[in-house]
């Protein structure tokens, strides 16, 4: 329940900053245009709360935080007082009005590069992208050995974990051969190909991982810490010890060792056990006790800690922070498009498009991970809003860019009758496209 209040509480969060801000790319360049605003609206239905500024404008929070909009003087709407006509939005020259309703999209994206500029500023904690790969996986036969470390993914360079999967994820989603350089624990350097071009179409981004088998590697198998009074201390095991087999079956990391232990313990506490100490071989006898820690289920228990995973901040200066974050914005957008032109050929499933549901999820756990993580967040949702009200569907920004540029075309507006039914097909694709991706995280709600 807790996780449940918190997605909500986040979700609101996000929704009232980008909301907040894309409305406010309209009304700023609309006042700038000499139109009138008559109501800044961030959410819809009944006001919670409002008030009127000096300028006559309307200021509002309403119930219904799914969006929001700026309500300009409009001739379409009612009577226009003879005073106000010059600042009425249809008599404003075609220019003014596509100015008016790029600024929203533009908003975003200007919020997308501060909010990325900060993050790199700011740092972001990550794990460094040391790798494994599920046995007979794409990633193994491709090559990948425990602890490769990826240096770049398709020519990028990358130095965390996230920076290779998001890498990874893009490739996968258009399913291309993807090449990537690879340096292996003894410094050796080598280049392998995933032959994503070989996925079947229309599965999800999560199928695809799996199918590839590409995995965070596991840190070594050696105790970093030994617990006095605990079944390892018990049986001689020093701190730095590395172990090497258990009951004779190999270990290769500490995921391994972990699975051993309760595999072979469940048969017999007794566990034979071989490490390594400066050098020597050492057969070591543990019995494993089957505890529960904090509440959940019981394990079986040797008393040892992991040694820490390799860490990788991402931090730059000021000018270096700017321009990785506007090529990193430059380059989403690309892959976005590409993305909804692969979706409209059927090369890529609409499965993997998330509703408020999943980015509700998705805005609880990156809070949770820290003020970096939480700002690379809200820069990815601000630029899918920008990219979302950019489409060509009548009701959104594309769609009234649209009108306008078949104004420009043609010389004169498009008839009340013929915007009138572009309005009905744009609510019909809207509705169809909110009714996907909510099917879509409720169905993986479901599976989960």
């Amino acid at each position: 329940m807790t996780s449940f209040f918190g997605s909500v509480f986040w979700l609101l969060v996000t929704l009232g900053v980008l909301v907040t801000f894309h409305e406010f790319g309209h009304y700023w360049v609309a006042r700038r245009c000499g139109v009138k605003v008559l109501r800044f609206s961030v959410g819809f239905g009944n006001a919670v709360w409002k008030r009127i500024g000096r300028d006559g404008c309307e200021y509002r929070i309403a119930a219904i935080p799914l969006g929001g909009y700026v309500k300009m003087l409009d001739a379409r709407e009612g009577v226009v007082p003879p005073q106000f006509e010059s600042q009425e939005f249809t008599t404003q020259p075609v220019w003014k009005r596509i100015l008016i309703v790029l600024a929203g999209p533009g908003f975003n994206l200007i919020f997308t590069v501060a909010a990325l500029w900060l993050m790199f500023m700011l740092g972001r904690p990550d794990a460094a992208p040391i790798v494994t790969a599920k046995p007979q996986s794409m990633a193994a036969v491709a090559g990948i050995q425990p602890g490769d470390r990826i240096l770049s993914v398709d020519g990028r360079e990358v130095t965390t974990w996230s920076d290779s999967l998001d890498a990874v994820a893009n490739a996968l989603l258009g399913r291309t051969p993807l090449p990537l350089d690879i340096r292996d624990p003894d410094g050796a350097q080598r280049q392998l190909v995933f032959p994503l071009d070989k996925l079947p179409p229309g599965q999800t981004i999560d199928q695809y991982f799996t199918t590839l088998g590409l995995r965070l590697a596991s840190p070594p198998a050696v105790a970093a810490t030994v617990l006095d009074g605990q079944p390892a201390a018990l049986a001689g095991m020093q701190g730095g010890d590395r172990i090497l087999s258990v009951d004779g079956k190999p270990v290769a990391d500490f995921e391994t060792l972990g699975k051993l232990v309760q595999q072979d313990a469940a048969v017999s506490p007794k566990l034979a056990i071989v490490v390594e100490r400066n050098g020597r071989t050492i057969p070591l006898e543990v019995v494993a006790e089957r505890e529960s820690l904090q509440g959940r289920p019981a394990d079986w228990m040797i008393g040892i800690g992991a040694p820490p995973m390799e860490t990788a901040t991402l931090r730059y200066g000021p000018l270096r922070a700017l321009h990785e974050a506007l090529t990193g914005t430059w380059r989403q957008v690309t892959q976005t498009f590409g993305m909804i032109a692969k979706m409209l050929g059927g090369e890529a499933s609409t499965k993997n498009l998330s509703s408020v549901i999943g980015i509700a999820q998705m805005a609880n756990a990156s809070a949770h991970m820290g003020l970096a993580w939480f700002l690379q967040f809200l820069a990815m949702v601000s630029l899918s809003l920008a990219v979302l009200n950019l489409l060509p569907i009548p009701v959104l920004d594309g769609g009234h860019l649209l009108y306008y540029l078949i104004e420009l075309l043609k010389g004169s507006p498009l008839s009340e009758q013929a915007m009138a039914i572009g309005q009905y097909i744009g609510l019909v694709l809207l509705f169809s496209l909110m009714g996907l991706v909510f099917y879509n995280d409720i169905h993986r709600l479901l599976l989960s």
